[in-house]
């Protein structure tokens, strides 16, 4: 079984949703740039932006981060 990375699982959670990287960052109150460098890999969200995705796409941290 394939495992899915915490930047892929971010994409199509936000895709799902059909939502941009922009509205997402509004949410969120960060740049749009934040939401790109998570998706791509770059970096990681900080526990308290783990905590606002999870409330955003209604998911846990576990389906978020596996």
């Amino acid at each position: 079984m394939k495992e899915i990375r915490f930047a892929e699982n971010l994409k199509l959670l936000r895709k799902s949703k059909k939502m941009s990287q922009t509205e997402l960052a509004k949410l969120l109150q960060v740049d749009q740039r934040t939401v790109s460098a998570w998706e791509n890999d770059v970096c990681q969200p900080s526990f308290e932006m783990l905590s606002k995705l999870c409330e955003v796409f209604d998911e846990t941290f576990d389906s978020i981060l596996t």
